[in-house]
Parts: C-alpha cells; sequence; structure tokens
C-alpha cells in the first residue's frame, strides 16, 4: 500500500499524537459529518466531491479521519471505503456507534449490548475493515447501564475487531467509571475558542494522556461576535498573518494542548486546503499568550 504523503508545512498539524501509546496520528485530522447531507441526513448534492474531499485530505498528510454510522446514517463510512479503499498505510478510520438517527438532526441514544455489537459489524463491513483502530461509543445512554454498553464493545475488542476504545461528550467522573469496565483512549466532546464548557474534561485527559478529539471546533471562528472577550485580538491575529479567524480558532486548538486532535469537516477542497494551512501556522507564544489573557480576562506574562 502507497503510504500517505505530506504536502502541508510542518508546524503543528504534522506533530504526532499516540492514541492509547501505540497508534500514532498527525494531530490535524478530518471530521466527515459535513459530507452527507444537511442534519446529517441523507445522501450529499454531489457525491463526486465529496470523495474528492476525502482523497485530498489523505494526499495533504490528514492521517486520522472521524466519521460515524449515525452520519447519512451509513452514507459517510459508505464514502469513505469508495473513495479511499485499499487503504493507504498509516490511515486511521476512527468511527463511532450508539445513535440512531430518524431524520435531519433528530437522534437516539441506543447503548444495548446487542445493538452496539451490530454497529460495530456493519461499519465493519462497509469501511471494508477487519479491525476499526478506534471505535467510540458516540454518546452514553442514561437507559442502558454502562457496564452493558461497553462490555458489549469490550467483547468486541478481545475478538480483535476492535483496537482502542473512546467515548463522546462525558465528563471526568464518566471517564472514570468506563475506565473501570475498558481502557479508554480518547474523549470526543464539544469544544472549541468559543466553547469551553468541557475545559474540565480537557484537563483531566491532558493528565492522563488521552487523546482530546474537539468537535464542531471551527465554531470559534464564527461565533467570536464583536462584543466576545476575544474577538479584537483574534481578529488582530488573523489579519497580522493573513489567516481567518476561523483559521486562528483551528490554530489555537493545536496549540491549547498536546492531546489535541481537531477534527474540522467540510464539504469543500479549498476549505479543507485553507483548515491545512492553518495547522501549519507559525504563531509567537507571545501573540498566544495575548488570546489566552484575552479569553480569561487574566494578564499573564511571559
Amino acid at each position: 500500500m502507497a503510504e500517505i504523503s505530506a504536502e502541508a508545512e510542518s508546524g503543528e498539524f504534522l506533530s504526532e499524537f499516540w492514541i492509547g501509546g501505540d497508534l500514532p496520528v498527525r494531530r490535524l485530522g478530518y471530521g466527515t459529518m459535513r459530507l452527507v447531507g444537511e442534519g446529517a441526513w441523507g445522501e450529499p448534492e454531489d457525491a463526486a466531491a465529496a470523495k474528492q474531499v476525502l482523497r485530498r485530505a489523505v494526499k495533504l498528510g490528514v492521517n486520522l479521519i472521524d466519521t460515524a454510522d449515525a452520519y447519512g446514517p451509513e452514507i459517510a463510512e459508505r464514502l469513505i471505503a469508495e473513495a479511499l479503499h485499499p487503504y493507504p498505510a498509516g490511515l486511521v478510520i476512527a468511527t463511532k456507534g450508539g445513535i440512531t438517527r430518524q431524520g435531519p438532526a433528530k437522534t437516539e441514544y441506543v447503548g444495548r449490548a446487542g445493538y452496539l455489537i451490530q454497529c460495530v459489524e456493519m461499519s465493519l463491513r462497509r469501511l471494508k475493515l477487519e479491525r476499526i483502530e478506534l471505535y467510540q461509543l458516540h454518546r452514553i445512554d442514561p437507559r442502558t447501564p454502562l457496564e452493558e454498553s461497553l462490555g458489549a464493545l469490550k467483547r468486541m475488542q478481545e475478538q480483535g475487531k476492535i483496537r482502542h476504545i473512546g467515548l463522546s461528550e462525558v465528563t471526568p467522573e464518566q471517564i472514570e467509571e468506563a475506565q473501570k469496565i475498558v481502557p479508554i483512549v480518547t474523549v470526543q466532546n464539544r469544544y472549541s475558542i468559543a466553547d469551553r464548557r468541557h475545559e474540565e474534561t480537557l484537563k483531566w485527559c491532558e493528565g492522563r494522556g488521552i487523546g482530546f478529539l474537539p468537535w464542531y471546533p471551527m465554531a470559534g471562528g464564527k461565533l467570536l461576535k464583536a462584543d466576545h472577550p476575544a474577538a479584537s485580538v483574534t481578529a488582530q491575529m488573523a489579519e497580522r498573518h493573513g489567516l481567518s479567524v476561523a483559521q486562528i480558532a483551528l490554530a489555537w486548538l493545536l496549540h491549547r494542548s498536546a492531546v489535541m486532535l481537531p477534527i474540522p469537516g467540510t464539504s469543500k477542497v479549498a476549505h479543507l486546503e485553507e483548515n491545512v494551512k492553518a495547522g501549519g501556522t507559525r504563531i509567537t507564544g507571545r501573540e498566544w499568550l495575548a488570546l489566552e489573557n484575552a479569553i480569561t480576562g487574566t494578564s499573564r506574562s511571559i
């Protein structure tokens, strides 16, 4: 199989994180939810263009692709296989199960053992894989004991169908409870420069070397209103470096923590290339400190 090439500049994007201590990925990944229809429902407007984005991501050096059986549903996983199989060496496809989708942006959590085992088997079939390198429980189902949900994934892991297991939208307390059942190597929570509700979880993951995949990571570039404390500093940084505010928001995530693995999604090649460019941005520590001070309202110096 061909090795993944890397056309992007060196920098934060090309730095590696080892998921579970044995699975190396470049820290800037790609999320596939935007490849399908609005509200993660239905086919993409242009399937050929969607596949082109996937191929371009790999060509640019991205080797972590995040997806889920609920995207479409099933469509994103199918597109990945159609675009990229046979997969290049080193490509990590992370998928998720545990959410059913009834329509655009309409979901229900399902954590029953039988259902999750079926989810894993069907993802393996759609992705044309013998083993999923990172399988994430999309949400904890409050109606199902965690021991049942993660016990099912643990059995699939023991059968060699899953390499590593992660969680999504969880607290430190929930991760600790899950760790009693099976090793957890990644957490995928909503997080951006404009939405830091999971700061405590990020810090918890940092202290334990657990990968943190922030979903909706580019929201910071869109939601920094004029009255946001960091809006002015972010805009000035973007102008100084010839970048968009969204690109600064993505670069900030990479700088924010060594365990951060952003997975920005897009259905456009041009936008994908902009995201990768943000990963190679050279910004000084003093500039980052000024931005952090603006976000937190502190006045620390270096």
